[in-house]
């Protein structure tokens, strides 16, 4: 998308404000980000910094370090950084294109990366026998296990025996990039540390996926009971229709975005502001701050294993939800 200018790219990072902006903590660590971020030791601050690439009509294409920036204090090639929101502005004001592998990017690749590690390997196994002559072990039983779960659990019921098979690659694929980079979201070091799922433009992106994939399938009954339901009096069609087009061309995938997008965002949130209670309560007074220690940590081990299971339950719920609502759209109905 083109990026809007500002009067102020840099906008108010460089005053000093008093006090604790707990906003600003934990959106900074929230948002997606131009370079990745490890920690700060006095006033330096220690990330990695990650391609910028910008594209300008007019101008061409930019690319550079995100470290030309200098943590937001420079200016370079007429871009700057704006704290406020995170992202690059044209200091002349100009539309361009941002395109930079930015941690979200940088996250997914290696989640695919690790993906294709772990499947390929396993396929490698069953290829030279292992695993069919024997029981499966180690990596191999388990990932075994998750798919079979899939296959009975979602699959099966949901689409069909007949149907089940066409759909399998792609829940799968659904289901283990959702988990595997909701885990590396809970790691607290790169490649972890982000929030990728909490990015209402991944959700997005891949409810745009299951939503292709329902209506590329979609059978005439389908689009029929839509459009035409059977079976209802006329007057009631004219409401009727409009709520089952609404429902399944709108609805249906904005329920699967911002459910996935709000529980993991909610689930970062609230373990970065148990953490951040040390601090506003080192505010009041140094002992409230460092008894609070033991407590905030204990809360934020807690949250972190219910952040685990979470982590599954979402990238199940939506491979679920998926699967139905196909199940849906490549139904037969029989209305003798």
């Amino acid at each position: 998308m083109p990026a809007l200018s500002s009067a102020n790219p840099h906008g108010d990072a460089h005053e000093e404000k008093e006090g604790l902006d707990i906003k600003g903590e934990i959106f900074g660590h929230i948002r997606d980000a131009h370079d990745w971020h490890i920690t700060t030791i006095g006033e330096n601050h220690i990330t990695i910094p990650l391609p910028i690439i910008l594209f300008q009509p007019g101008k061409g294409l930019d690319v550079f370090m995100s470290s030309a920036f200098h943590h937001g204090q420079e200016s370079h090639e007429g871009y700057a950084l704006d704290h406020t929101s995170g992202k690059i502005v044209a200091e002349n004001g100009a539309d361009f294109y941002d395109i930079s592998m930015t941690r979200n990017v940088i996250s997914m690749i290696l989640s695919i990366l690790f993906m294709l590690w772990l499947f390929i390997g396993i396929a490698r196994k069953y290829k030279s026998g292992q695993g069919l002559s024997s029981a499966p072990k180690g990596i191999q039983n388990a990932v075994e296990s998750v798919i079979g779960f899939i296959r009975e659990s979602v699959a099966e019921p949901n689409l069909g025996k007949g149907e089940y098979r066409k759909y399998m690659p792609f829940l799968l694929t659904l289901f283990f990039f959702i988990w595997i980079n909701n885990i590396f979201g809970l790691i607290p070091f790169p490649p972890g540390s982000v929030n990728v799922m909490g990015n209402i433009a991944v959700t997005l992106v891949l409810a745009l996926m299951f939503f292709v994939v329902m209506l590329a399938n979609s059978k005439k009954a389908f689009w029929v009971h839509m459009f035409n339901p059977p079976g209802v009096p006329l007057g009631i069609k004219f409401i009727l229709v409009p709520i089952e087009i609404i429902s399944n061309l709108v609805i249906k995938p904005a329920a699967l975005a911002i459910r996935l997008f709000a529980n993991i965002f909610a689930g970062h949130a609230i373990i970065l502001s148990i953490i951040l209670l040390i601090f506003i309560f080192g505010q009041l007074s140094s002992i409230a701050g460092w008894a609070f220690v033991p407590v905030s940590i204990g809360f934020s081990v807690f949250m972190f294993f219910l952040e685990l299971l979470v982590a599954a339950i979402q990238a199940f719920i939506f491979t679920n939800l998926a699967a139905v609502f196909i199940g849906q759209a490549i139904e037969d109905h029989d209305h003798h």
